[in-house]
Formats: C-alpha cells, structure tokens, sequence
C-alpha cells in the first residue's frame, strides 16, 4: 500500500495528474475493500470511507456519494459527468506556474478541485486509517490478497526481476 501511496505522490509532483488521480479515486474502494469482513467493494463502502477519511476537507462540497460516482464516470466511462451527481460536472484544476490555487469552488453547476490537493487529501487519508485498519482481525487476510511490487521477482513464477503481482 505505501508503495502505491508513493508513486501515486511522484506521479502528482511530476505532473501527472492523470497517472495520479486514476489510483487515488480507486483507494477508497480498495480501502473500504481491505477494512470490511468480505473483503470487497461496493458503492456503499467507498462512500462511507471517503465520508470519513477525506470529505471533511471539502466543507460539504464533495460528499463521499459525488466522489463515488465521479469515480464511476472517469473510470469507466471516461467522462467527469455522471448523470446522478450533484455537479453537472468535477473540474480538476492543475496548479500553475503562477502560484494560483483554484481549489473546492462551486463555479455555476461544477465543482472545481485543484488536482494535486485532492490526491494529496485521498493520500494523508489513507495514511490516517492505516494504523486503525492494521488492528481489525480482517485485515492481514485481505491485504495479503493486496497487488504488491516485488523488486527481485514473485518465485515460482519470475525471478530475478521487478514484478507486480
């Protein structure tokens, strides 16, 4: 996970946004996914940890159900627009150059977010429900299932070389 978390900061401080706002909507679901009995997600448990963890930073303007399905739209359809949401759309702004912030403004009908402050926010997050989750009794049994980096390869299959399995 913490592995993740890093590339996932990289990927943002390098500029790029995409390569880092795809994972980071995805890990309130794995998160929700790795703390619950069964092990997996749903719409539902994404929306109760994203409520948790990070909607607090955005002063009621980015609930954990508007995440969700802004979730929804980019990862499945591509698209910052869901029929459900909200917001006609989520804007996600890049900083610039300049030092200008434009971050959690309602701007007519959408709802502008600086991009590199929301993976931020999903990440500090994650860190802060780590160490409860790492006490559930649930936990070992659902991270070991978790995608890792293996830098000398994954025996029986490679060896030798970096794999993720």
């Amino acid at each position: 996970m913490r592995d993740l978390l890093a590339q996932i900061r990289t990927a943002s401080a390098t500029g790029l946004y995409y390569v880092a706002l795809f994972p980071s909507l995805s890990l309130p679901d794995i998160c929700g996914a790795i703390e619950s009995l069964d092990g997996g997600a749903t719409g539902p448990k994404y929306m109760a940890w994203f409520d948790k963890w990070v909607a607090p930073n955005y002063a009621g303007r980015l609930s954990g159900q508007d995440c969700y399905y802004y979730r929804c739209s980019l990862l499945h359809q591509g698209t910052t627009q869901h029929p459900r949401s909200t917001y006609a759309r989520i804007i996600f702004v890049e900083p610039t150059v300049r030092g200008l912030q434009m971050h959690n403004n309602i701007m007519n009908d959408a709802l502008n977010i600086d991009v590199r402050v929301f993976c931020e926010d999903i990440l500090q997050g994650v860190e802060a429900w780590l160490p409860s989750a790492e006490q559930l009794s649930h936990f070992a049994a659902n991270v070991a299932k978790f995608i890792t980096r293996y830098p000398n390869g994954l025996a029986p299959y490679i060896v030798g070389v970096p794999v993720i399995g």
